[in-house]
């Protein structure tokens, strides 16, 4: 089992890339109101269960195009399961054995947590997971840039259809420097079953966080994970909150630089915090 609080913070960039379209502004980078980047804490989960999947771990929510066991829904997926299936029993289903059968089976539910409730199912069972992850945010505004584009080719054969030289727009980051901050708790890792084997392989998803992730929106490459801070405590429960911990990675500009082009454009300091140090693992 887990037996010591984990903090995490890791700094990622892009270059020339859409970290995380926004689709309700025609798939621009996420952008706040200040100008600085950001990319969604779903998003980020969804490339580390992506990640757990191509290390061979049982993932729950599947990407339709990554999917490895059938199941077109996760109704199905949960209904296929032996384990789920037996206690299942209407009404009187025992939430508690439910709950505990799901987190023995995928390694997403007992991370995350998961709520199954599902049309037709009598009842509905709730999974808190101790793994949270907050949106990341760059550290400096980024420059968005859109570019029209037009396809070559008809979809269609019906001369009634778009034309072949129907205009499109394309978006991204020219470059961005982007902070993942996120904890696991040991409370809600008693009773999700996550060990510190599990926290092992979450550590080693975020640090190949864009493997097996280049799409024309991220080409191979314009996607880097540049460091990994994992602070892990010598108590379940310790004196210095997740707060504190992710306040001690310090970031700026360099003295010079007005517009950020690289890693290297920025500073990065740890304040020191009594009783916790980091693992720094640099992977530039």
């Amino acid at each position: 089992m887990l037996d010591r609080k984990i903090d995490f913070s890791v700094i990622v960039t892009a270059t020339n890339a859409n970290p995380n379209g926004d689709p309700l502004n025609g798939n621009r980078p996420r952008e706040a109101f200040d100008g600085c980047g950001e990319i969604s804490d779903v998003c980020i989960k969804r490339k580390i269960r992506n990640r757990l999947q191509d290390m061979g771990e049982k993932i729950f929510v599947q990407s339709d195009d990554r999917c490895d066991d059938g199941c077109d829904s996760l109704h199905a997926r949960a209904s296929q399961n032996a384990a789920l299936k037996a206690i299942m029993n209407g009404k009187n289903t025992n939430r508690e054995e439910f709950a505990k059968a799901a987190c023995a089976e995928w390694i997403d539910v007992r991370s995350f947590g998961q709520v199954f409730a599902f049309k037709g199912d009598p009842v509905s069972v709730g999974v808190r997971g101790p793994v949270s992850v907050q949106q990341a945010v760059s550290v400096s505004p980024v420059d968005i840039i859109s570019m029209q584009i037009t396809k070559s080719v008809n979809g269609e054969s019906d001369k009634a259809g778009k034309a072949s030289d129907t205009m499109g727009m394309k978006h991204r980051v020219s470059f961005g420097l982007y902070v993942i901050h996120g904890s696991i708790n040991c409370q809600l890792a008693e009773k999700t079953g996550f060990s510190a084997e599990d926290a092992a392989k979450i550590r080693e998803a975020l640090c190949t966080l864009f493997e097996n992730d280049a799409s024309s929106a991220r080409p191979e490459g314009s996607m880097e994970v540049c460091r990994v801070y994992w602070w892990e405590h010598d108590c379940k429960t310790p004196k210095v909150s997740s707060a504190k911990v992710h306040r001690a990675l310090n970031i700026r500009l360099k003295d010079g630089v007005s517009s950020p082009r690289s890693f290297d454009d920025y500073e990065v300091t740890i304040a020191e915090i009594d009783g916790v140090k980091p693992e720094i693992i640099d992977l530039m």
